[in-house]
């Protein structure tokens, strides 16, 4: 006859322990989201940052059953909102929508900066990207990279940009690296200042946001030499990338604006699960494909690991930019 024993209080208390690790994730999903949610916009309210926040909100509250609040928290480049975030509780209430600033090109510009763009958040996912553009006046001459590498070297040429430090500012930078020219930067207050400049013929050529630029180039008033990404536009489709110049140096020259969803370090996996499936879901929705699409943004939601595989190309490449270039910022 088999005796069957009781268990002892330490095999009870190990039962017991590996049961409620086991309901962890579950009690986790279930109880969450239990309050609203805020998603925290590094830039004023109005731009493409804050548009694309909202709208994905307004998605994701639907989805997740709880209000999706809009908070902006401009400053520093970005950065001030993002340190925010960083240091916000890991409980799925407080999320950033980064950018290549905030998250990316901040590791390097800022020597004092007070949070790691890859150690201190949680990749949510990808939400939209989009290249920059080189563009000159529409009376300019120059209709190719290679007219405008030789127009370079004949005498000075001057590029705008949003201001110094930014995506605009070091993609040039990155093109001065790659061709060995040595184009004038010219920062300006913004893009509208620069596209002004552009526009009355004080300013030779903008490295600029696609969405800026789109509605003069479709106006005649701007040519379009390139786009900075590896593949061609949809929007405009006849505009070659820098790397079909066929210039060898410029052989993978790529550069890109991009948002994303973050969330801080350590967020509960269950939670991080959860946010992305629901993020791509409304990335995945046709009528926010075809708003962001006709912005002249990419939509491009990825998983957490997708997204922090990049991030993670992403810093150091703009750290090599920044150091080689010596670019600072006051």
């Amino acid at each position: 006859m088999k005796h069957t024993h009781a268990p002892t209080r330490r095999q009870f208390a190990l039962l017991t322990a590996s049961l409620l690790a086991a309901a962890t994730p579950l009690a986790h999903a279930q109880a969450w989201p239990g309050k609203p949610i805020k998603i925290v916009v590094p830039f004023p309210p109005g731009g493409s940052t804050d548009l694309l926040a909202r709208r994905l909100g307004e998605k994701l509250a639907v989805a997740l059953g709880q209000p999706v609040v809009v908070e902006n928290k401009p400053g520093a480049g970005g950065t001030t909102g993002a340190d925010g975030v960083a240091k916000s509780p890991a409980d799925g209430y407080t999320l950033l929508m980064g950018v290549t600033g905030s998250n990316a090109i901040a590791a390097s510009l800022y020597p004092k900066l007070p949070y790691d763009p890859v150690k201190d958040f949680a990749p949510v996912s990808q939400v939209v990207s989009a290249p920059l553009v080189l563009a000159v006046n529409a009376t300019s001459p120059i209709k190719t990279v290679a007219e405008y590498i030789a127009a370079a070297r004949a005498q000075p040429m001057s590029y705008g940009t949003p201001g110094n430090g930014t995506s605009m500012h070091l993609t040039g930078e990155m093109f001065d690296l790659a061709t060995g020219v040595k184009l004038t930067h010219v920062p300006y207050r913004g893009s509208a200042p620069a596209m002004n400049d552009l526009l009355g013929g004080s300013l030779a050529s903008m490295f600029g946001d696609f969405l800026v630029l789109l509605p003069q180039i479709k106006a005649g008033k701007v040519r379009a030499i390139a786009v900075t990404s590896a593949r061609r536009h949809p929007l405009l489709p006849e505009v070659p990338t820098i790397t079909e110049s066929g210039i060898a140096a410029l052989n993978g020259f790529e550069a890109s604006s991009w948002q994303g969803l973050f969330a801080p370090a350590a967020t509960p996996r269950d939670i991080m699960t959860r946010l992305n499936t629901e993020v791509v879901k409304a990335l995945d929705s046709a009528d926010i494909k075809e708003f962001f699409g006709s912005q002249g943004f990419i939509v491009a939601g990825s998983s957490p690991e997708q997204f922090k595989s990049f991030i993670e190309v992403e810093v150091p490449k703009w750290g090599r930019v920044v150091k080689a270039a010596n670019v600072k910022v006051e």
